[in-house]
């Protein structure tokens, strides 16, 4: 009989067989229901990162699960060579619930990234006219759009970025949240998009100004320059709305979907805009073999109905004030500043005594909930949107306790 499997001889072979390109929290987590999971000894935890946002309808959400087995039984893969009867379906069930004319389905957020500034890019020289290849996209300081070799080119973390080189051109990077230099920018004729993220997630929640991207896209609308939004992490009901820029009532000409289109459960991501934008691909131009596939497109209806049948952005508009008021009177030392939108919240961390966010999120972990850190002094904290009232109330008295123990040390 084979010896059973701890936490420490799994977190072994992964330093061993895996690449070291990440740097976990130290649990090993075997199983997930709705916004809790259980390490491999049976210790229960909150998931307050919900795989960056992917599980916003809980982990394994059963209408999801029987929805992927069913299809998984029947027919998982034909490529796009072939139609298959699942992802007419699924194009016209997504269109419709986001308002657009077509669906270009793809798996993974960065994939989706990379098909939009394809589009952008070929809309740019097809309609706009701009002069072939010398169309750019403005782009913010602190993005996160995914780290392929193109996507890295235009970010300005030096962890993403460093050491990758020679980097794809045609960006151009202003600060965020900032008007007179999106403005600024726009002035190139040669702009044809601007992709930002209603919030930045990888950023920290960075949440801009209220009016910021109401004004962004009229500023680009006044230039005939494509408003994108990258709302992988911030759609599908996170912000409280089932988009963020629903907010402002801005309606993107390209809008980027992936995570939570598919409730954790399959990748699935898509990129959607209108006929005078999105026909400007031809066949073979791009593609992907398993984008569209019948599992993603049976996947990812359930998971949109998910969202609409149980509320989820009404909750987490409800559920996410809460959260903000319980933490923001909340005294303590280590807690700087506590900011986001609907159920996607961070808290700006103030070292002590040599701690950092680094070790709440580990004290956390002790306690019972998992939380990860960003940029070392920013604790982002999004748990599935299917948590209720109670739930979320002891997650929050965890959350305090954690930070008490290093406020009780002394200096």
């Amino acid at each position: 009989m084979s010896e059973k499997l701890t936490s420490q001889m799994a977190i072994d072979m992964e330093d061993k067989y895996g690449a070291h390109n990440y740097h976990p929290l130290p649990v090993v987590l075997a199983r997930g229901e709705g916004p809790f999971v259980w390490d491999v000894e049976g210790k229960r935890y909150f998931d307050f990162l919900s795989a960056y946002s992917a599980v916003n309808q809980g982990h394994c959400h059963p209408r999801i699960i029987e929805a992927l087995t069913e299809q998984a039984k029947i027919l998982t893969l034909t490529s796009r060579a072939f139609y298959n009867d699942a992802l007419g379906p699924y194009e016209k069930y997504i269109t419709s619930y986001f308002k657009y004319d077509k669906v270009l389905p793809m798996n993974t957020g960065a994939e989706a990234d990379e098909t939009a500034i394809k589009l952008c890019r070929k809309w740019a020289y097809d309609v706009k006219g701009v002069e072939a290849n010398k169309a750019k996209i403005i782009v913010c300081e602190g993005n996160f759009h995914g780290r392929t070799t193109t996507i890295i080119s235009m970010s300005t973390d030096p962890d993403a970025k460093g050491g990758f080189g020679p980097y794809t051109p045609g960006f151009e990077i202003v600060p965020y949240n900032d008007l007179p230099a999106l403005a600024k920018a726009l002035e190139d004729p040669n702009v044809a998009g601007f992709l930002v993220e209603p919030i930045q997630g990888e950023a920290g929640v960075y949440v801009p100004e209220d009016g910021y991207l109401k004004k962004a896209f009229e500023l680009c609308k006044a230039k005939n320059v494509l408003f994108i939004a990258d709302e992988v992490q911030t759609g599908i009901a996170r912000t409280g709305k089932l988009l963020a820029c629903d907010h402002e009532g801005v309606r993107p000409d390209i809008l980027i979907l992936g995570k939570a289109l598919s409730g954790g459960v399959f990748p699935v991501s898509a990129v959607l805009a209108d006929d005078d934008i999105m026909l400007v691909i031809k066949p073979g131009q791009h593609g992907s073999t398993f984008g569209g596939n019948p599992i993603a497109a049976r996947v990812a209806v359930t998971a949109l109905q998910v969202v609409k049948d149980e509320n989820l952005a009404e909750k987490a508009e409800k559920l996410g004030k809460i959260f903000r008021e319980e933490m923001a009177a909340f005294d303590s030392e280590m807690i700087e500043l506590v900011r986001g939108k609907g159920l996607l919240n961070a808290i700006v961390i103030k070292p002590k005594n040599g701690k950092e966010a680094w070790d709440v999120c580990v004290k956390m972990a002790e306690n019972g909930l998992l939380a990860k850190p960003t940029h070392q002094h920013i604790i982002r904290f999004a748990p599935p949107l299917v948590i209720n009232e109670d739930q979320l109330r002891e997650a929050l008295q965890i959350i305090k306790a954690s930070i008490s123990a290093f406020d009780a040390m002394e200096g």
